[in-house]
């Protein structure tokens, strides 16, 4: 397994097509405003060298049968699924954002079901492909991002249908070595602190449209690959001198917009192409992954419940019914939702692949109430944290010999506690339900793995609501009248 330092260096000798703020950005590794997503990235190095969290953070391949880091693992049963919950937490409690790896980790775990599944009908060699591709990506300690969500344009159009066909990522040419494709994937987490892009369909495909029907994975350095990344509220924080504006002063995130301009893509690498009735499979299997990988949640709403305690506690109230009783609410949504993912990782079962899923219902309702219990913490947060969330100070005026001495006169706050400890703290809350962070917390939370119609709509197919008729009606004594 590869150091944290190891890391850093490995990406560091990429060769990116990375653009910010319309300028190309030649050293992405040492960049103010990228470097905290590449901190927390390492973490995931970091913290699965450290012998006390060894059982969470590594397992044994069950290729090579050496220990490998967890998020290159392919999960062989139950209690793999609940580490991986409990990873999840772990990271984000230790880096209070994204930290970029699930989404790879989901997709590798998809692919390993999804590819044995098309062999088994149309004996195909893929599986023998992507296990060789995944021994790989093992034996090295790859980040790979998973590419799904295409750009899609009119959506009430499929694929084919679009008035520009690169709208959704498809095949332009086939050759004797591979294929050629071009499109863009949006939302690339952890896009350029990757070594590995994996592609995936972004809908259930049908036979017209069945180019778009592909999977593959291609180094992040491939040519023909640009990466532009995107805004953040807050971003240009990280060019300033000073951390404290930064809220964390660490870790951080990134998206980004991903071109593919004509990218060659060898056989080798190719994990599903044009088998278009996989494709809702690949991206239902995907999807049920990664809903139960908001687990991370919970670790950035275990930091923001305990900078909202230590801030109640500064500002004196902690000790007020009212503010005690936000905090149990706080704690009560936050532990909801650990009880889901780890729900549906207890309940997962073995597919004929041999790898383990998550129970799909489960999974879909727990990134249901994502999508609603980070904001309600986010308001109690700021409830609880006043209104200098947003008009405090920075801290250059801190610092100022002007106005610094007014500052710590009037942001102070109960006795011995310091005005610069108590901003310290509030741009740490801020940064989670306003700035930078936010984009990983709320809108991630919103947003990431599907909308949350789609988890809904996955909710009304899988529950079978025919079984819960039968008790009904059998506890009430009603049989159906045939006619």
């Amino acid at each position: 397994m590869k150091t944290p330092e190891e890391y850093i260096e490995s990406i560091r000798k990429l060769n990116l097509n990375v653009y910010m703020f319309g300028k190309k950005i030649s050293n992405t590794v040492d960049n103010p405003i990228l470097k905290p997503s590449l901190n927390a990235v390492a973490m995931t190095y970091s913290m699965a060298l450290k012998p006390e969290f060894q059982d969470i953070m590594t397992a044994i391949s069950h290729i090579t049968g050496k220990r490998i880091n967890r998020f290159t693992h392919i999960h062989q049963s139950i209690d793999d699924l609940v580490k991986k919950s409990k990873m999840g937490r772990l990271m984000g409690s230790h880096t209070g954002c994204c930290f970029q790896r699930c989404v790879g980790m989901d997709a590798l775990n998809a692919l390993s079901i999804v590819t044995y599944d098309i062999d088994a009908k149309y004996g195909t060699h893929y599986n023998k492909r992507f296990l060789k591709y995944l021994e790989y990506v093992q034996e090295n300690d790859l980040v790979c991002a998973g590419a799904m969500t295409d750009t899609k344009g009119d959506r009430s159009l499929p694929p084919h249908k679009q008035s520009d066909p690169d709208l959704y990522l498809h095949v332009v040419e086939e050759r004797k070595d591979g294929i050629v494709v071009r499109g863009a994937k949006a939302h690339l987490t952890g896009a350029v602190n990757s070594h590995e892009i994996i592609v995936m369909p972004t809908i259930t495909m049908r036979e017209e449209d069945k180019d778009y029907a592909i999977s593959f994975a291609v180094p992040s350095d491939t040519k023909g690959i640009t990466y532009i990344i995107g805004r953040q509220a807050s971003d240009t924080r990280k060019l300033e001198q000073g951390k404290m504006d930064q809220g964390n002063v660490s870790f951080g995130g990134h998206e980004a917009l991903t071109i593919f301009d004509d990218v060659f893509v060898p056989w080798e690498r190719v994990f599903m192409y044009k088998e278009y009735e996989f494709s809702g499979k690949l991206v239902e299997q995907f999807a049920s992954y990664h809903r139960q990988s908001y687990a991370c949640k919970v670790g950035v709403g275990d930091v923001l419940i305990g900078a909202v305690q230590t801030i109640a506690e500064y500002n004196g109230v902690d000790k007020a019914a009212h503010v005690k009783d936000k905090i149990i609410e706080m704690n009560h949504l936050n532990e909801t939702l650990y009880c889901g993912c780890i729900a549906c990782a207890v309940e997962g079962y073995r597919e004929a692949s041999g790898t383990y899923s998550v129970d799909a219902l489960l999974a879909n309702v727990h990134k249901q109430n994502v999508t609603r219990f980070p904001y309600e913490i986010s308001r109690l947060a700021q409830d609880i944290a006043g209104g200098l969330v947003v008009t405090l100070p920075s801290e250059e005026d801190l610092k100022s010999e002007e106005v610094g001495k007014l500052i710590r006169k009037y942001l102070a706050g109960k006795q011995h506690v310091s005005a610069e400890n108590r901003m310290k703290v509030l741009r740490l809350i801020e940064n989670l339900t306003i700035g930078t962070a936010a984009v990983g917390y709320l809108t991630e939370s919103l947003h990431g793995a599907g909308s949350p119609q789609a988890q809904r709509i996955m909710i009304s197919r899988l529950v079978d609501m025919k079984k819960k008729q039968e008790l009904a009606k059998k506890l009430c004594g009603v049989k159906d009248e045939t006619s």
